[in-house]
This record gives structure tokens, sequence and C-alpha cells, in this order.
């Protein structure tokens, strides 16, 4: 499985591609959890995981465990931002464990590598012809 990672560092986002072979790292960790940024070219870096989505585009919460998916009566926060007070909502969410059906992780870094993030995420320059 190939997951889609939105790194996060304060008001910039970079987004990656996980392989299927470093994918296995991530598979089975839950949000709140952190991993090494190095499996995804981030040496020294270390992300925690603060979300993410399932291929149908269902929200992972964070208080509901496993890697099912569940209709949950939300009143705010993930998934439903209501618009009158007292606004309640049957919305289906995705667990907070990682796994297979998820297609997408929001991270954010927690501790930060030698290089920044600019430097890392710096597309290279082609050389002009003269």
């Amino acid at each position: 499985m190939v997951y889609k990672v939105v790194v996060s560092d304060a008001d910039v986002t970079y987004q990656l591609e996980l392989d299927d072979k470093d994918a296995k790292v991530v598979n089975g960790l839950k949000i709140g959890e952190e991993f090494n940024g190095g499996v995804l070219g981030l040496k020294g870096y270390k992300l925690k995981i603060t979300g993410g989505s399932d291929k149908n585009g269902f929200p992972m919460k964070e208080d509901i465990d496993g890697t099912r998916r569940f209709k949950s009566l939300v009143s705010e926060g993930t998934g439903f931002k209501p618009t009158k007070k007292g606004l309640r909502r049957r919305k289906t969410v995705r667990g907070n464990t990682i796994a297979d059906d998820i297609s997408q992780i929001n991270v954010k870094v927690s501790e930060r590598g030698e290089q920044t993030l600019a430097e890392i995420f710096a597309e290279p320059e082609e050389e002009q012809e003269e």
C-alpha cells in the first residue's frame, strides 16, 4: 500500500509518498505515536502522527480504537463542524490505527534534524545552457 504522508511544520506543509517496502514501519501505529523520519528521507527528524483518512475519504478519529469504520454521533471535532449550537450528526469515521485501508497520514514534526525541511524539499535547479 502506498501512503501519502503530509508533513506539517509550523505553517508550512510538504507532501511525500511512502512506498510499499517502507510502509511496514508505520503499519500498526496509532494517532499520537512517533516514528523515525528517516523512513521518509528526513534524516534526524521525529514525526508524530496527528490523523489521516482512508481510501474512501473517512477521517481517522483518535478515540476509536482499531482499524474499523464506525458510525459515531458527533457534536464537533473530527469529521464535523457544526453550523449551529447544539447540532449533532451521525458521521462515519475510521479508527485510530494505521492499516492498509488508510491512504493519507498527517504528521507533524516533533524533533528536528540537521537540515531544514525547506532545504530537503527544495527542487534541484536545472542547469542553464549558454
